[in-house]
């Protein structure tokens, strides 16, 4: 079944979704309602199948290094070859 709904969204936005969904073949109504379907919908993707031996180890270590990983990486590799 379906219902109207009236949304406020900005010119340019309703503009590129206009001519995005004529490029698709589909109305601006059908692009809304599959990503909304999308979003509200419990991805399976989202939760990871691990295998048990390695799930039970999933949060058996604490790491209070707080910096993004990339820093960490690089300080790893500027160690291992600046020695």
């Amino acid at each position: 079944m379906s219902a109207k709904l009236t949304l406020s969204i900005d010119e340019s936005v309703i503009r590129d979704a206009k001519e995005y969904a004529q490029k698709s073949g589909r109305s601006v109504s059908q692009l809304v309602e599959s990503y909304l379907k999308a979003i509200t919908k419990p991805s399976k993707k989202r939760k990871s199948k691990l295998p048990p031996h390695i799930k039970r180890w999933h949060g058996a270590f604490k790491n209070d290094d707080q910096r993004d990983y990339k820093e960490i990486i690089t300080e790893a590799i500027w160690d291992k070859y600046n020695k």
